[in-house]
């Protein structure tokens, strides 16, 4: 056995420091016993959530706590079964390397121990005396990473576009086991399951955009103070449930030195730091699946033509237990459909353009169903990946994580080191399509612009009945290898704030890359063309000349220049497009301005005045300072502007975009009736105006006053969320919505009953939406004076810089360690994010003892 690996007594010991806002320093003479130090600190801080996980990792949030909304429980229960979720864990858990094994292993244990020894009385409100909570396996663990895996892929597919795929003839309804249990003169099988499957999966728009954002940047030894490497690592993640970054140190003396964060739940950190490197994430524009047609034997929608050959579509039984309200669970069960690539869809359900079953195809013209494979279906090598990063020492070894396939699943990775080199990566996992099959592809976009659009939705549609359209399974597995990922290495600076590979540095473009990395030669993200613009101009403070500099006035950025760069609040369109409202509002005066009914939301519905002055909104942007800050007043109406501008007037800018200024294009919004009462810039600013005044938010209010941070909960699963709770008071929230304003401290409100990917109901604001849905303003609540509470965004979040003593970073995690409300750690550092009082990211034994809390110190062991 390997010692540094498992203990030789098989007896996992930890101890667990906690330092400043309570950090857990976890050393450890093995891998497994550090991993069990891990997870018993998550489960101190966080059980009730990562519980929660767990439970829908096994399919059981039916059999806990119902049917759910619109009988989503039965619908993620019944598709996470279909996927293999738990049954693919339990199936490759043997083959699990010595190391994935030992973090599983020892992770799992260390929730096991925190589990058995609370006391499920004193638990958090959301799991207190719930019978869920108990002692996993680690095939739980494991599964729970099968769902992390597929956020970006399977999971879209588990709320309903799965679950409604049924030949013809055949009910996608689900049916009690026999025996049939009945509860008074209710039968237990009246569900109607098949008709929320298909509701959900018109919900989704687009397969690429995962509403998950964040901004990182690579700093190599020409722009730092020191000649070594600085890293801004900013991810926007939700602040709620089970994507949470939670921080940790772990020590294995010898073997492993790793200080960061990781999504709850993970055995290890996953945006980190060691003693020579340092790196963080961004979630990609890649595709991590594609779709088959598959082309149907005629008279027979259960085989399909492969290369002439007849293949079977094959089925499969698939049971769970619902709460329908009886003493007992009820077992319902339905069948399943499969190809060789995997569960069938729907598509149909998605798409109009798309066939029912059986139906005349888009790729062949003949009957056809439609099928996927998913390129993070098997994350057995999640661990591994994380662990290779964890315990490089300089950037060949780094890259030699990927070269041996290393993915990081839906993200980019970028990367700085003590040598000062900066290094960019799209770190994936993309489907490796043969030359033939990506000609055939790029043919069917150009030629027709239908299949494009399916295309640009994030449907990547290839052809079943033709091997050519097959993964080139290689040595990875059916996935782009290292050598053909798009990576760029240099001296001065790389980046990513989620758009393409392509633009990571505008001084050397990365193209000819699969079209299934993203788009090249194609318009950037605000976000980045903010962080770019900065990057190019290093000492120039923006709008706001009390704004520092991204990189001070000597243009070399420090650890402290990275964190003051994400909370300098700057936001793209302010940048672009304030200074040119202002003009329009010195020419047109206190003339009014047409308001045009169709800029204001539907629903409620805003009544426009007709014509509305627009003095007052043209003195709150001049007082404005062009920053998200919490003292900026007029930057929510700048919000609401913007917002009905871009919406209402997409082709109103004159200078298009060029390829060859992807920063600076497209721009310049038209002249035609610039200053008039037709003005579209005006017409914007007297609708948002209105609309502010609709939510009774005055215009000149600082920002802090009207967007806050406010945990909420109280609530189990399957209770009602009208029933959640604030759990603290206000804190007032800094930062702008990256989709609306562009910000680069990118923030936003969460339209979710629930907190983010679980059943744990949190309170959820009203908001304004158009016709089809969209909110308005980032997100603004109808509710007198309520404006924006915000549940998603900057997260684990800071600068970092390599000097002679070694790395030194300062950061915070925004909304805290813990989710337990009765914790200290519950909102100490979201106070910290508030007054921008970042801390110091504490490496050394030196540094963690100096600021160890009273009392914490413990050792641990099974």
């Amino acid at each position: 056995m390997n010692e540094q690996l498992f203990p030789a007594d098989g007896k996992f010991e930890a101890n667990i420091r906690r330092t400043t806002n309570g950090v857990p320093h976890i050393k450890a003479d093995n891998l497994a016993s550090a991993a069990f130090g891990h997870g018993y600190a998550q489960a101190q801080d966080n059980v009730c959530v990562l519980a929660e996980a767990f439970v829908k990792a096994r399919s059981e949030r039916a059999k806990y706590f119902g049917p759910g909304e619109n009988n989503n429980n039965i619908i993620n229960d019944f598709s996470f079964k279909a996927q293999d979720i738990l049954s693919g864990a339990k199936a490759e858990f043997p083959s699990l390397s010595e190391e994935s094994r030992a973090m599983v292993e020892g992770f799992t244990a260390g929730y096991n121990r925190y589990v058995s020894e609370a006391d499920p009385g004193t638990l958090p409100l959301e799991c207190r005396d719930q019978p869920w909570v108990k002692q996993i396996a680690p095939t739980d663990l494991l599964a729970h990473y099968r769902i992390v895996g597929q956020r970006a892929s399977g999971a879209l597919f588990a709320t309903g576009v799965a679950f409604a795929a049924v030949p013809p003839g055949e009910s996608a309804e689900p049916v009690p086991a026999p025996p049939v249990i009945s509860f008074g003169n209710e039968p237990a099988s009246r569900l109607q399951v098949t008709a929320a499957a298909r509701s959900n999966a018109r919900k989704i728009d687009n397969f690429v955009d995962t509403g998950l954002a964040s901004n990182a940047w690579g700093i190599g030894s020409e722009l730092t103070e020191n000649g070594k490497g600085a890293l801004l690592a900013n991810p926007h993640f939700p602040y709620t449930g089970h994507r949470r970054l939670y921080q940790a140190q772990l020590t294995v003396p010898g073997y492993l030195n790793v200080n960061g964060a990781g999504l709850l739940g993970t055995a290890i950190p996953l945006i980190n730091f060691n003693e020579h490197l340092a790196w963080s994430h961004t979630v990609t524009t890649s595709r991590r699946f594609t779709w088959y047609e598959l082309e149907l034997k005629s008279g027979d929608p259960l085989t399909y033509i492969k290369d002439g050959v007849e293949k079977p579509i094959t089925s499969r039984n698939i049971q769970i237990e619902v709460n329908v309200g009886g003493p007992e669970p009820v077992i319902f069960e339905r069948t399943f459909w499969f190809s060789e690539f995997g569960p069938m869809l729907a598509a149909n359900e998605v798409n109009d353009a798309f066939p029912a079953w059986g139906g005349n195809g888009l790729v062949n013209g003949k009957p056809a169903a439609y099928t996927y494979r998913d390129a993070n279906a098997n994350t057995s090598g999640l661990l591994d990946t994380w662990l290779g990063m964890s315990r490089a020492g300089n950037l060949e070894e780094f890259k030699d994580v990927f070269r041996e396939c290393g993915s990081t699943l839906w993200t980019n990775t970028t990367y700085t080191d003590d040598q000062g080199n900066a290094y960019y990566i799209d770190s994936s996992s993309v489907p490796n399509l043969s030359g033939a099959a990506l000609a055939v592809l790029d043919f069917k976009r150009t030629a027709s612009p239908a299949f494009n659009a399916l295309f640009e939705r994030g449907i990547t549609l290839l052809d079943g009945s033709k091997s050519r359209d097959d993964w080139i399974e290689g040595e990875c597995a059916g996935l782009v290898p290292f050598e053909s990922k798009p990576q760029l290495q240099r001296t001065d600076w790389v980046q990513n704030s989620n758009s393409s590979h392509w633009s990571t540095n505008p001084d050397e473009f990365l193209t000819g890359f699969s079209p299934l990395f993203g788009a090249e030669n194609a318009p950037i993200n605000p976000r980045t063309r903010l962080g770019i613009r900065m990057l190019q101009n290093p000492t120039d403070p923006g709008l706001d000349s009390n704004t520092n500099p991204p990189a001070g006035q000597d243009g070399k950025f420090s650890a402290r220049d990275l964190i003051d760069t994400i909370w300098n609040n700057r936001a793209w369109y302010a940048e672009q497009f304030l200074p040119e409202l202002r003009a329009r509002c010195a020419i047109v005066g206190a003339s009014p301005v047409n308001v045009p009914q169709a800029l204001l939301p539907t629903e409620p519905a805003v009544t426009s005045p007709g014509t509305q002055e627009v003095t007052a909104g043209c003195q709150a942007m001049l007082g404005w300072n062009g920053t998200y800050d919490l003292t900026s007043t007029g930057a929510h109406l700048f919000r609401a502007f913007i917002d009905i501008y871009n919406r209402s007037f997409p082709d109103d800018l004159t200078t298009p975009f060029n390829p060859a200024d992807p920063v600076n294009t497209p721009a310049d919004p038209s002249t035609n009736n610039r200053g008039t009462n037709d003005d579209p810039m005006l017409q914007s600013l007297a609708a948002a105006m209105v609309l502010l005044n609709d939510a009774g938010i005055a215009l000149n209010s600082p920002l802090g006053e009207v967007q806050y941070y406010q945990p909420t909960g109280g609530v189990p699963p399957g209770g009602d969320p009208a029933n959640a709770q604030a759990l603290s008071a206000r804190i007032p929230w800094h930062g702008g919505d990256g989709n609306v304003e562009g910000a680069f401290n990118a923030i936003g409100v969460v339209d979710n009953n629930f907190a983010e990917d679980t059943r744990i109901p949190r309170v959820n604001t009203a908001d304004y939406e158009d016709g089809e849905g969209a909110r308005f303003a980032g997100g603004v609540s109808p509710d007198d004076g309520e404006g924006w509470l915000i549940a998603r965004g900057t997260s684990w979040h800071f600068g970092l810089e390599f000097t002679e003593e070694g790395p030194q970073a300062y950061g915070l995690t925004s909304y805290s360690q813990s989710t337990d409300a009765e914790s200290d750690f519950f909102v100490d550092q979201s106070m910290r994010y508030s007054q921008k009082d970042a801390r110091k990211l504490f490496f050394t034994d030196a540094e963690i003892e100096q600021n160890l809390l009273p009392g914490g110190e413990a050792t641990i062991s099974n």
